[in-house]
């Protein structure tokens, strides 16, 4: 019996993954990752880092792509709870622009396994969190690039959680990216 499992999500290539939890008296114990594993699931992505970030609640992480080293990544959270999106910018995919989201937290212990070719974000929901990912490839900050995360065409459901949008907190750059419309009339999506 595998101690993961995958589940199917409207766009291609976008699981869900659930852990197998033991858990007893003293707490829990849980494989978070097993690279033989996830090949009898069917992921066979090669994992060369390892990223952990901590954020306080209403703060927006994203949307992140790569438009060179393109990155897969596997994502979870260890402390407190976000709701991680990833948005589709596959050129020619049936789900092109199309979004598909998922609450992780500590609690519930799932991950999520984003494809190359998205672009990637999270809102923290929780006072604090802890999020933390494995990518498929290095980070390459000459090839860095962001989708807006409040795109009209896009439509993200972000569950604000009693989070006024005044009071989302991004970095100054996650403020000022261009719309999909505006990404597709660039060459950006060449390597994707």
């Amino acid at each position: 019996m595998s101690n993961f499992s995958k589940i199917e999500t409207s766009i291609d290539g976008v699981y869900v993954i659930e852990p197998r939890v033991f858990g007893d008296d003293r707490g829990y114990f849980m494989e978070t990752y097993s690279e033989s594993e996830f090949a009898e699931i069917g992921i066979t992505n090669k994992f060369v880092q390892d990223n952990q970030s901590k954020s306080r609640k209403g703060v927006l992480r994203g949307l992140h792509f790569q438009s060179e080293n393109t990155q897969a990544k596997l994502v979870r959270v260890i402390k407190g709870e976000v709701f991680d999106v990833a948005v589709d910018l596959r050129p020619g995919s049936k789900t092109y622009g199309k979004w598909e989201g998922v609450i992780l937290s500590e609690e519930n212990k799932k991950m999520f396994m984003i494809p190359r070719g998205f672009a990637h974000g999270f809102l923290v929901l929780s006072d604090e969190a802890e999020f933390t990912y494995k990518c498929d490839d290095l980070y390459n900050p000459k090839a860095e690039g962001g989708l807006a995360w409040n795109d009209p065409d896009v439509n993200i459901n972000w569950p604000m959680k009693g989070i006024s949008e005044g009071d989302l907190i991004t970095s100054e750059k996650d403020g000022k990216w261009p719309s999909l419309k505006e990404l597709s009339k660039t060459d950006l999506f060449k390597n994707l």
